[in-house]
């Protein structure tokens, strides 16, 4: 058994950490205290529709030459082309 000033007795191998209460407390507080911005994620990604996407290209030079070596080598990755994609596409945070 190991003793601590802030934690009263835990057993040794016994995982530290909030239980499953505390935790969902904290989850639910937080999504409370910082509501996920939804409304303003749409309404951004209706204005960016306005603007015309980057070439192909100038997006692969952004990727390290050392990352796609090892893309092309674990997966064969291959780049083909550049799409606008939906809001509705992307996961929310709940």
């Amino acid at each position: 058994m190991v003793i601590s000033e802030t934690v009263e007795a835990v057993d040794v191998g016994a995982p530290i950490g909030p239980g499953e209460a505390e935790e969902s407390a904290f989850l639910a507080e937080q999504c409370q205290a910082n509501p996920t911005p939804s409304a303003g994620i749409a309404s951004a990604a209706s204005e960016e529709q306005n603007f015309p996407l980057p070439p192909m290209d100038d997006l692969i030079q952004l990727i390290p030459a050392g990352t796609r070596e090892i893309m092309d080598q674990l997966f064969r990755a291959k780049f083909i082309t550049v799409r606008r994609m939906p809001v509705a596409a992307f996961k929310t945070q709940n």
